[in-house]
């Protein structure tokens, strides 16, 4: 890693970059609901909703891989059952849809359903009817997972879905604002080669770490 590509210190600077860039003062205005996309971005949720006087939470979802390829991802299976397919791979391998939303159903009721219930002692997500959402995540390397939770927060009835993401591949942005009100993002790259790369420091999160910060926010 060459100093150049660093972008940001750690989750903290990114969040604060963030914040430099949305429309807080407007956003005050409206009661917002500030959404992690994921365990990894959950630190920077949590500062940006502080930032908002905004409800706190976290989307859970799964990754479902190629049958033949474990490191290939080809679909996302949200806390609600959204399922967002990378249609090209599925294509590309001959991977069939049964296949896919069995694998999804197995996740959901093995995985998924028992995350959510622990963590939330048994409730859903929040309603979102009618809410102001913002996702968060540290970046995005594929679109995957970020569309799946914009896709379950529409689903859920948000008034409005907006996405902020630190950095993410030039090519994701069409794709997210295809289905989103907004995106706020700091750094786009033509040629992105992975979140960590572009992090002085990134470590990986678990369920328990998540639960620390919720808990300590408590």
């Amino acid at each position: 890693m060459t100093p150049d590509k660093i972008y940001f210190k750690n989750r903290d600077v990114a969040a604060y970059r963030l914040i430099d860039i949305l429309p807080i003062n407007k956003m005050k205005l409206e009661d917002w609901t500030v959404i992690a996309s994921s365990y990894n971005g959950y630190p920077i949720a949590e500062i940006i909703a502080n930032e908002l006087n905004a409800k706190l939470d976290i989307m859970f979802s799964r990754k479902i891989f190629s049958p033949n390829n474990d490191e290939c991802e080809i679909a996302i299976v949200t806390e609600t059952e959204e399922v967002v397919i990378h249609e090209e791979l599925v294509k590309a391998f001959n991977i069939s849809l049964d296949f896919v939303f069995s694998k999804s159903r197995y996740i959901f009721d093995n995985e998924l359903s028992s995350c959510v219930n622990k963590f939330r002692k048994g409730n859903k997500l929040k309603d979102l009817e009618n809410k102001n959402v913002l996702l968060i995540d540290e970046g995005l390397n594929t679109s995957l997972t970020m569309m799946a939770c914009i896709k379950t927060a529409i689903h859920l009835g948000a008034k409005s879905v907006s996405v902020a993401i630190p950095i993410l591949p030039t090519a994701s942005i069409p794709t997210i604002e295809s289905i989103a009100d907004d995106l706020y993002y700091v750094k786009n790259l033509d040629h992105f080669i992975s979140i960590d790369f572009y992090y002085d420091e990134l470590e990986m999160l678990t369920y328990d770490d998540v639960k620390k910060y919720r808990e300590k926010g408590n």
